[in-house]
């Protein structure tokens, strides 16, 4: 998961519009009505999609992911419809009125924002409809807006400080910190298995990142020992261009970035490694 700075800037004054005005319409609407119309113009929040994705520099919100077997949609963070809290309580109404706020909206990844199985586990992985809230939360609702006091169980990736103890296990799953315990621990434990973020493709893909950038970390600790046999003679732009092509994999624009910069970070590289130029925060 990465901290998006969003930017209304990218995003087309006609594209606002059009959201805008399915919202005066929306708040005109009874009740009864409000979902039907609601479905009627998903093409409102499919027509942000492309400009979410430049925010993230065309990468999942959630996972980090560019192309892990499946395409992206605009996940409302609040759902529009019901909203599950727990197995057993489902809020029928959910968050209608911000069906079409885009400050509602978030990119992710299919097998993220959609319920899968997890072949892995058989555990059925993916957003859905979840959004639980924390005990003692206030609940928002039509009539009573409160979402600024509400207290999500989900992370947010436009929340800095939910991202503070997310780490990565030597296979690639997204864990939290051996310094993170409490509630905030259960927040990214529960976090993961309800954007499916530890979904079997999903981990492999990220494994995969992550072992390249180690693999070439060492190829360049070890071209360096050689090299520097040499003395003045060593060509230190072979050097130079490996630790370029490494700094590309934790760019801001490279899939699973977060997580590749996590492991050079334990493999004690240094900051000459990392490309933050692109960073989004």
């Amino acid at each position: 998961m990465i901290y998006i700075n969003r930017n209304a800037d990218i995003i087309p004054q006609k594209v606002l519009d059009v959201a805008s005005r399915a919202q005066i319409k929306l708040e005109q609407l009874p009740i009864e009505k409000r979902k039907d119309y609601i479905k009627s113009k998903s093409h409102i929040w499919r027509g942000f999609a492309k400009h979410l994705s430049k925010m993230s520099h065309g990468k999942c919100w959630y996972s980090e992911a560019k192309d892990a077997g499946a395409n992206f949609d605009v996940d409302h963070f609040r759902p529009k419809s019901e909203a599950k809290r727990t197995e057993e309580i489902m809020d029928e109404h959910g968050y209608a009125w911000l069906a079409f706020s885009w400050e509602n909206f978030r990119l992710s990844a299919q097998n993220c924002n959609r319920l899968n199985k997890d072949e892995g586990n058989e555990v059925t992985v993916g957003k859905g409809s979840w959004f639980p809230l924390l005990d003692g939360s206030r609940k928002a609702s039509w009539d009573d807006r409160c979402i600024d006091d509400e207290l999500p169980l989900l992370l947010d990736p436009l929340v800095r400080g939910d991202l503070n103890f997310i780490d990565f296990d030597d296979r690639g799953l997204f864990v939290k910190s051996l310094f993170c315990v409490g509630l905030p621990a259960r927040r990214i434990k529960e976090s993961a298995i309800i954007y499916g973020l530890n979904f079997e493709r999903m981990r492999e893909a990220r494994f995969a990142a992550m072992k390249e950038a180690k693999e070439l970390y060492e190829t360049i600790q070890i071209s360096a020992e050689d090299l520097d046999m040499l003395g003045d003679q060593a060509p230190m732009r072979a050097i130079e261009r490996q630790i370029e092509a490494l700094k590309a994999k934790t760019r801001a624009d490279a899939a699973f970035s977060r997580a590749v910069r996590v492991q050079l970070q334990k493999l004690g590289a240094s900051d000459i490694f990392i490309d933050r130029a692109m960073d989004a925060a």
